[in-house]
């Protein structure tokens, strides 16, 4: 079962065009056609992050998930921010809350799907990585939370997370009842 952040950063990476796209397929998601990597070794990468995530994600020790496009100097030219806040304690066995939240993050899909408009090109050979920004009480005991081994956390180096002359981009904003995610993207000024 895929989550909403692997969908979003399959997405990213392929309308970012930060691998070729005749490594990823076209799949369904949330009723609206996404792009996702058929690349097993991407596809772990993203899956390992994520599952290393989790636990901060459910336990309100994370505040963002960060994917950040970075050029082949590794600078950040752009980084696409989903800030997470903990929902009420809610029972979702209804069926018109799931299609709510179901709505919800099929608008923040589409607005992935067409953010390229908006952005400009990025320079040729970039990479990317997932930061996660934690409260200060899940950092001290992060090196004990170690979910798979050999995929430690490490603190992130400053020209991975500092933009030079950023601009602020909102796709979207998505609050509800069970999850919040605001979505922002921000790009370098040219």
């Amino acid at each position: 079962k895929q989550t909403f952040l692997e969908v979003a950063i399959h997405l990213i990476l392929y309308v970012r065009e930060v691998y070729p796209s005749g490594i990823f397929q076209k799949r369904k998601k949330y009723n609206v056609p996404v792009q996702m990597s058929c690349h097993p070794e991407l596809n772990q990468y993203i899956q390992d992050t994520l599952h290393c995530v989790k636990p901060l994600i459910e336990k309100n020790d994370a505040e963002k998930v960060v994917v950040v496009i970075m050029d082949k100097e590794h600078h950040p030219v752009e980084r696409f921010v989903f800030e997470i806040s903990q929902p009420p304690l809610l029972s979702i066995s209804s069926d018109t809350l799931l299609s709510h939240v179901e709505q919800l993050l099929r608008a923040f899909i589409l607005k992935i799907s067409v953010c390229d408009a908006v952005l400009s090109n990025n320079p040729p050979g970039c990479s990317f990585t997932v930061l996660v920004h934690t409260r200060e009480a899940a950092t001290r005991n992060m090196e004990k939370v170690q979910v798979i081994k050999d995929f430690p956390w490490i603190v992130a180096d400053e020209q991975e997370v500092h933009m030079q002359e950023p601009r602020l981009i909102p796709l979207k904003t998505m609050t509800s009842d069970i999850v919040k995610y605001i979505h922002d993207c921000i790009d370098k000024e040219s």
